[in-house]
Formats: C-alpha cells, sequence, structure tokens
C-alpha cells in the first residue's frame, strides 16, 4: 500500500503539483452515506464510503486550487466503487463548494448494472465549517460510463458528508 501511495504522490509531482506543509492545507477524510441511485427506484440503494483529500498536494490552474481525492462507496446490495480523481474547492465564509471529479473501477455485486467497469464520477459538495478541522456537507454525483459499454443507464446519488482534517 505504501508503495502505491509512493507512485501517486511521484505521479502527481511529476505532472507539476505543489507539495506544502502550510497550516491551512491538510490532509483529511470525508466519511459519507446517503442513497445510490435514488432516481431509479428498482435499484436505489443506501450507499456508504470514505474519501481522502489531500490538499497538501495541489496544483493551481485556471480554474482555481485542485488537489488529488481517493475513495470508494459500498451499496447495500454489495455494488462497490474505487476511484482516484482531483476536486476544488472554493470559499464562502463559512461555507465550502467542492467539484470533482474521478475515474473509477466499478463492480455491480447485486446492486444495478452501470453498462462498463469503468465509470466517471462527477460530483459537488456544498459544506460547512464546524470548526477548524471538521466540515459537515451535502454532496450529489453523477456516475456514467461515457458511453463505453453497450448500455450506459447511469446513477444519481446523494450523501451527507462528514470531514476531519489531520
Amino acid at each position: 500500500m505504501r508503495l502505491k501511495i509512493s507512485i501517486v504522490t511521484f505521479v502527481l509531482l511529476s505532472c507539476g503539483i505543489n507539495h506544502s506543509f502550510a497550516d491551512e492545507a491538510r490532509s483529511g477524510f470525508n466519511f459519507y452515506t446517503g442513497m445510490f441511485d435514488f432516481s431509479d427506484d428498482k435499484k436505489s440503494s443506501q450507499l456508504f464510503g470514505i474519501e481522502h483529500q489531500n490538499e497538501n498536494l495541489y496544483k493551481d490552474t485556471l480554474i482555481g486550487r485542485v488537489s488529488p481525492i481517493t475513495g470508494m462507496m459500498i451499496t447495500q446490495d454489495s455494488a462497490a466503487y474505487i476511484y482516484t480523481g482531483i476536486e476544488a474547492n472554493y470559499d464562502l465564509g463559512p461555507f465550502k463548494i467542492t467539484p470533482s471529479f474521478a475515474p473509477g473501477i466499478y463492480s455491480q455485486g447485486d446492486g444495478k448494472d452501470l453498462g462498463h467497469p469503468l465509470e466517471f464520477k462527477s460530483e459537488v459538495q456544498m459544506s460547512m465549517d464546524l470548526g477548524e478541522t471538521t466540515n459537515f456537507g451535502m454532496s450529489y454525483n453523477h456516475v456514467s460510463n461515457a458511453s463505453l459499454g453497450d448500455k450506459n443507464p447511469g446513477a444519481n446519488s446523494y450523501m451527507f458528508n462528514f470531514l476531519k482534517k489531520f
């Protein structure tokens, strides 16, 4: 596991991602739960997930400061999604808007057939500061295979998020 993290760090640094240990930039975890594919009555399912957010590794871009994310979610129907991608953070006083994009691998389990193992997750999260290292929020995402498979039903999900920085 440590080797994989080191390889990811090497790749990010090679691509021009800056590494900083500034006080305001921290690594953290996002614990979330919600409803997977709430818009499909037949295949909606409770979901649980965890995501690692590392603001210590960042790149300043035209859309703002982006940083890497890696996570996984599992549904009560044993469908699972493991992903890695990027997020941007926009501070609006005590609120934060965080859009993200993450490709990943989807396993259907007993859940919804999304048409392909390679899926793409687009998400937007709004959270509120509960303290210097804690946020609580809500997010919405769409998982889709971008028509790589024979079918592309997609899945829309909403989650409640608890974010803790260390």
